[in-house]
């Protein structure tokens, strides 16, 4: 792995840093997040974001939408950059349909004609990606308030969301009560934590979105960003980005990420996935399938900071979204505007349109069961 995390807070501290904030051994006892006004929506409700810190990483999360408006990380001599690509204004986020670092409910990803079946009735979601459903539908889970609770205790320092959705919410069955628990380690791991009860059968499959840019916010195009990706199948799409059915081999294809290669190295091949999702955005099949804990999922690596991001997950699938329709129309806290590739989302999650999909793994939850699902963010530098 190189460079040790302790090696690189050192030098964050060498720089100039508090102890608490560098993560070093005799820090001071992590303190509970912190809550600022954010703005207010149009009817008047208060969005707050909080700010937590901890193992030398920093995070700032809304009360809207669950959304990571900042990720800072330090390079390899200890320098901090906001990875993640966000704005800096809440009008920003109302207005904008990219998802920058939202929770996503109920359903991640799309839903073939925002239509399933379920004990033989059928469901009309909201549609809101041409004639599918994506991401929950116009009102997803990113566009709600959530309860939010910080904490600080041996885990670590973070925050619990609470959001209960309606029976009928954006047409989905059930009332479903979620709960996600974004926690930031000592060693400054970032873990996700999925929970959901239902009063009716329903469908569930939650995941966060944040785009990663490991060179910093601003910095430009992530196609020179190293992706490896634990997985020999993905899932072909059709011309609305609705799975096929088949899991097809990524061997001898642009999609095989089985080692470490360059984002963008195969991204303009002509392949006729890539041309239909104007890049990648298609669900990788994890070797490792569904599991009680994390397995390993992906490797992504910025060479020119040293920043790495290895994430594990209990999910079976992780869509791979290489930034496809960022047009340069929207403006970033840097002050530079967003251009196709400029970050990328790692989403992990039960495959898309699974409701539709028998030979897919079950999203179905019951009343008496309780979704579970974990999502583990572990960052390096060397």
């Amino acid at each position: 792995m190189g460079t040790s995390r302790r090696t690189v807070l050192t030098a964050a501290a060498a720089a100039g840093l508090t102890a608490a904030a560098a993560g070093t051994a005799h820090a001071a006892r992590p303190q509970k997040p912190t809550r600022e006004p954010f703005g207010a929506l149009p009817d008047g409700t208060t969005v707050h974001r909080w700010s937590l810190e901890n193992g030398g990483t920093r995070m700032k999360v809304l009360s809207y939408g669950g959304i990571v408006q900042s990720l800072e990380l330090p390079d390899r001599h200890g320098r901090y950059a906001n990875v993640s690509l966000g704005f800096d204004n809440l009008p920003g986020y109302l207005a904008a349909t990219t998802y920058f670092g939202a929770l996503i409910g109920r359903y991640g990803n799309r839903v073939a004609r925002g239509r399933f079946t379920l004990d033989g009735r059928t469901y009309q979601l909201s549609v809101n990606d041409g004639g599918n459903s994506l991401h929950g539908g116009a009102r997803g889970f990113d566009k709600r308030v959530w309860d939010v609770e910080p904490f600080a205790d041996r885990s670590g320092v973070g925050l619990v969301l609470r959001y209960v959705s309606a029976d009928g919410e954006m047409g989905y069955p059930g009332t479903l009560r979620a709960k996600v628990t974004y926690t930031l380690t000592a060693s400054g791991d970032w873990h996700v934590a999925y929970a959901a009860t239902t009063d009716r059968a329903t469908v569930v499959n939650l995941t966060q979105h944040t785009y990663f840019n490991l060179a910093g916010e601003g910095s430009g195009d992530v196609l020179g960003h190293e992706l490896r990706l634990e997985a020999s199948r993905f899932t072909p799409t059709d011309a609305t980005l609705i799975p096929t059915g088949e899991l097809a081999a990524v061997r001898g294809t642009p999609f095989d990420f089985r080692r470490a290669k360059t984002v963008g190295r195969d991204i303009r091949a002509g392949h006729a996935q890539v041309v239909t999702a104007q890049g990648y955005d298609h669900n990788w099949v994890l070797d490792k399938g569904v599991t009680r804990r994390p397995g390993p999922c992906a490797t992504l690596r910025d060479p020119g900071s040293g920043r790495t991001l290895r994430i594990a997950t209990t999910e079976p699938g992780v869509q791979f979204y290489s930034g496809n329709f960022l047009d340069g129309t929207l403006t970033g806290p840097s002050g530079r505007t967003y251009r196709q590739g400029d970050g990328l989302c790692l989403e992990t999650q039960h495959f898309p349109d699974s409701p539709n999909q028998p030979a897919f793994p079950s999203t179905v939850l019951r009343p008496g069961e309780v979704y579970t699902s974990t999502t583990e963010h572990r960052f390096s530098a060397a």
